[in-house]
């Protein structure tokens, strides 16, 4: 479902910033992968994700999904494959829209533009059934603004429509890491929840080490552009984070030092 092959990204070329963030990145995902992305500050996950997106250009490399070659499509031609999540549960919604108006825009994506009520009554019905499935009472928000509506309740609806149309690929870039705690587990709930029930293709970039271990199918570890471990199936299943910390020391040949993700 994605393929990367030899992605090299470098920032600010011929600056005394430059700084060459990715190296000769392979990665495959196989059609309902569901792969956790962890590692320190400057490891290049966001980055990776950014490419994937078409946020930047590639310096040199490929970029497949679903067999389609993707890697000279801008930003805006590739959101019809993809499905995304932000950090900063703002992004994904317009505020100033009813939450039955941002279902709608998601709603439509992919479709040809038409003289038609935008919001049928049937429509209203299929977003109230959406959105039961949340268990946050938001099917009785419909004409509620997004802007009132508190983080957790934002990046649940987000996902919502992020996962609507089925993408091709669905991309969680750190989506709980503005959250409290318990609102983050229940918005990782829904994650799994909708990735399983839609059968996604997904990436989740996240801090936290333990959510990289209890979630998904298979956890990446990248270190300096770099994947340097790739767990899947028994062995991703027995791991804590004892062993992960073990196993990147490892591998990278030194110790494991982002305190946001130890304390998480």
């Amino acid at each position: 479902m994605l393929e990367l092959k030899k992605i090299n990204k470098t920032f600010n070329v011929g600056t005394i910033n430059e700084k060459q963030v990715l190296f000769d990145l392979d990665l495959t995902l196989e059609e309902g992968d569901f792969v956790t992305i962890i590692g320190g500050n400057g490891a290049g996950k966001s980055t990776m994700l950014n490419m994937v997106a078409g946020v930047y250009p590639v310096d040199s490399g490929s970029i497949t999904i679903d067999g389609i070659d993707v890697t000279s499509l801008p930003e805006h031609k590739r959101a019809k494959y993809i499905g995304r999540v932000f950090q900063d549960p703002r992004m994904g919604t317009a505020s100033d829209m009813w939450v039955e108006e941002n279902m709608s825009i998601a709603d439509s994506r992919g479709h040809r533009r038409g003289i038609r009520w935008a919001i049928t009554d049937k429509d209203r019905y299929r977003y109230k059934e959406q959105l039961e499935l949340l268990d946050l009472g938001l099917e009785k928000r419909l004409q509620t603004k997004m802007g009132l509506l508190s983080g957790g309740q934002r990046q649940a609806i987000t996902l919502l429509m992020a996962a609507m149309k089925k993408p091709k690929l669905l991309l969680l870039d750190e989506h709980t890491a503005a959250l409290d705690p318990k609102t983050a587990a229940k918005v990782l709930e829904i994650t799994d929840k909708l990735i399983n029930e839609n059968k996604l293709t997904a990436l989740m970039v996240t801090h936290n080490m333990k959510d990289a271990i209890v979630h998904g199918n298979r956890l990446i570890m990248m270190n300096a552009g770099k994947i340097i471990l790739d767990i899947r199936g028994e062995e991703k299943k027995n791991l804590t984070v004892e062993s992960l910390l073990n196993a990147f020391t490892k591998a990278s040949g030194a110790e494991f030092t982002n305190d946001r993700a130890l304390l998480s």
